[in-house]
């Protein structure tokens, strides 16, 4: 049974931080690209981080560039986002995503919220 679960999510003031972790258990890890997207209310999904399923290639959204990094350790099977400098318009759920070569998985969310 595949499964990715986000956690770390929460309440931040701007400027703080915050790390996002994704378990992943059910599939091979090691042989998926890995992505953290995010959803604002009334907004469309929107693609923020991505990683190469070795963790050579990462790329970012203009929007969070020198701000976030993504990251991923395949021994423990998990992908992290290590957001900085956070704005109010990060405000968000952030799901992860495992791309395969025919298949994808979503986690469920984690949901992030930069207000004072």
């Amino acid at each position: 049974q595949v499964q990715l679960v986000e956690s770390g999510g929460g309440l931040v003031q701007p400027g703080g931080s915050l790390r996002l972790s994704c378990a992943a258990s059910g599939f091979t890890f090691s042989t998926y690209g890995m992505r953290w997207y995010r959803q604002a209310p009334g907004k469309e999904r929107e693609l923020v981080a991505s990683i190469t399923s070795a963790g050579r290639v990462t790329n970012y959204v203009d929007s969070v560039k020198g701000r976030f990094t993504i990251s991923r350790d395949n021994a423990k099977t998990t992908v992290y986002l290590q957001m900085n400098s956070l704005k109010p318009e990060d405000t968000a759920v952030y799901y992860c995503y495992a791309q395969g070569a025919v298949s994808g998985y979503w986690g469920q969310g984690t949901q992030v919220t930069v207000s004072s």
